[in-house]
């Protein structure tokens, strides 16, 4: 599953960022508040290299010691 941004006209809908998806898929539009004061700014998106996405957010994703851990709440519908 991706999200893209993009800026639906009344007709169309121009993207705010390149997507690498190929073939045909099947998409789920929602509709948010309207734009104000947008400025067309898609020259100036730079394309980052691969070598600086890969890791870059390593140390800031944490996940708890106990994620897997069965749910007090819930444990009468998992029996």
């Amino acid at each position: 599953m991706y999200a893209v941004k993009a800026i639906y006209d009344g007709v169309n809908f121009k993207l705010k960022q390149p997507i690498s998806v190929k073939g045909r898929r099947e998409v789920v539009i929602t509709f948010l508040e309207p734009v104000t004061g947008h400025v067309d700014n898609t020259a100036q998106i730079k394309k980052r290299p691969r070598s600086e996405i890969i890791g870059c957010l390593k140390g800031k994703v944490w996940m708890a010691d106990d994620f897997n851990a069965p749910i007090e709440e819930l444990k009468e519908y998992m029996e």
